[in-house]
């Protein structure tokens, strides 16, 4: 049987259990300041180093919530060592492109003139469906409507659009219309399933793709962008 009163309560002190909330609060106070001090303003903003910066205040101001033998002071310490950090690097790679690049990575063309950029498939870590998802996300129904798409060093995707008159057929992005060809014999055009490459014409459902060398098509689709 479960002692449910061992695993919540025993040997808990109550007198300590009331200053664990006020060290919490403490804490959480800390934290918004030392946030606020570091300039971002939200999660989508944040970059890798950033990131690793957040896990180490975290870390810091995590273990003198609930250690009686931690003082706030030792936290506090840590906090504001790891802002001056972060300020000094910050600086550094705003002087520096290589150092940039460095901790923050390198913007990244993903969608070009209405096909995915084979060439960087192997340079991140998105896959093809998160893609999707972004770019549905941003009213894109197909990527003939896409001129160009570029993947930012915070995660974010920036798109260029066609005009109407210019949208081609491209390949479609919800899973509606995103599905495989069953005979050559249908009316195209075609689309690549892997990179958007669209052909007029398939000679075998199964031909390979003159881009990608992937043997999956679907139908494409050349509606304009609905805003």
């Amino acid at each position: 049987m479960i002692d449910f009163e061992k695993i919540f309560i025993h040997g808990a002190e109550w007198a300590f259990v009331m200053e664990i909330v006020g060290r919490t609060f403490v804490m959480f106070l800390i934290i918004l300041l030392i946030l606020r001090l570091s300039g971002r303003r939200g999660v989508r903003q944040l970059t890798l180093f950033e990131v690793a910066i957040i896990i180490a205040s975290g870390s810091a101001a995590g273990d003198p919530m609930f250690q009686e033998d931690i003082p706030v002071v030792y936290s506090l310490v840590v906090l504001i060592s790891i802002i001056i950090v972060y300020k000094l690097v910050t600086l550094w790679a705003s002087r520096s492109v290589a150092v940039s690049h460095l901790l923050e990575g390198k913007a990244m063309v993903v969608v070009k003139d209405g096909v995915f950029d084979v060439k960087h498939e192997n340079d991140n870590n998105y896959s093809k469906m998160e893609f999707f998802a972004e770019l549905r996300n941003q009213s894109v129904e197909h990527l003939g409507q896409v001129r160009l798409g570029v993947l930012e060093v915070d995660g974010t995707l920036s798109l260029l659009y066609y005009r109407d008159e210019d949208v081609r057929y491209g390949l479609p992005l919800f899973p509606t219309a995103y599905k495989e060809i069953e005979s050559e014999k249908e009316q195209g055009p075609f689309a690549c399933m892997y990179c958007g490459r669209v052909e007029t014409h398939l000679s075998d459902r199964r031909a390979k793709c003159a881009r990608c060398r992937r043997d999956k098509w679907t139908k494409a689709m050349n509606v304009r962008r609905v805003s």
